[in-house]
């Protein structure tokens, strides 16, 4: 009877724990995020990722990411730009300085569909940490600290994932508030 009661318990708990990890079509940025559409489509919704589509756009890279991938976008919200040196953002979305801002951007894209449980099965048969090689050809290092996933950049810099599977037709998404920065 006490594992019935508490089995009943845990259904109520889990059916209303609000989790971005379970939600069909989840809000981001004050948008809904459909799995039917692409990276792209889904990206310029959302009010949080304003200056990420700029970047984007500027870098060229808009027809790759509506391509059929399959994708993992660890996407930076608009917190995440403004936290780089002032005039950062300015400065790299310059026609000028398109390679530099292309390499950025491709440092947050892993080839394939990678959700968060496919991530932390990694960590987990990693004794703790993965690593992913990125589109750019750089390294992404992915652990947990306590329910959070935490990526760290070359550089030592570390960004945790706010928002995790954000489904779209060509790959997922997980919104990170950091930019995370290639050697």
């Amino acid at each position: 009877m006490k594992k019935l009661i508490f089995a009943a318990l845990a259904l109520v708990a889990l059916a209303s724990a609000p989790s971005v990890y379970a939600q069909k079509n989840p809000m981001v940025g004050g948008a809904a995020m459909y799995s039917n559409k692409d990276i792209v489509d889904n990206a310029v919704n959302s009010k949080d990722h304003t200056t990420l589509v700029q970047a984007v756009k500027a870098a060229g890279l808009v027809e790759t990411l509506k391509s059929a991938g399959p994708f993992t976008v660890f996407a930076p919200t608009n917190e995440a730009f403004a936290k780089l040196p002032a005039g950062t953002v300015e400065t790299l979305v310059k026609p000028e300085n398109k390679a530099t801002l292309t390499k950025i951007l491709t440092y947050h894209v892993v080839a394939g569909k990678l959700s968060s449980k496919d991530i932390a099965a990694k960590i987990k048969a990693g004794g703790g940490k993965a690593t992913f090689v990125t589109v750019q050809g750089g390294t992404l290092t992915a652990m947990m600290q306590g329910k959070k996933l935490i990526l760290t950049d070359e550089k030592g810099g570390k960004s945790t994932v706010t928002i995790a599977d954000v489904f779209q037709s060509n790959g997922v998404i997980h919104v990170v508030d950091t930019v995370l920065m290639p050697n």
